[in-house]
């Protein structure tokens, strides 16, 4: 009877796909946009943000909308670890 291997084959190491970070840290680039808008609008007058419900309401969701972008432009270069190969 022959024994089972003890060493598990290793998978190869997946290289990033193409042009796809790229296209999703543009993505949380542009998404950037409401979340800056919302800090810019918040600034500029602070008091309706506390008057209107609604007011802070769309407020917090374009922070939100920011947010997400941030989170994609983490997740589309730092997925990713440059210097090709692995470290000793």
């Amino acid at each position: 009877m022959s024994e089972p291997l003890d060493d598990p084959i290793e998978p190869p190491a997946r290289e990033p796909a193409g042009c796809m970070p790229l296209l999703v840290g543009i993505a949380g680039a542009i998404m950037l946009l409401p979340g800056l808008c919302a800090v810019i609008l918040v600034g500029l007058d602070p008091h309706e943000m506390m008057v209107d419900p609604t007011w802070a309401l769309w407020m917090l969701t374009m922070l939100a909308v920011g947010a997400g972008g941030v989170a994609l432009i983490w997740w589309a270069f730092r997925r990713h670890p440059t210097g090709g190969g692995k470290e000793p």
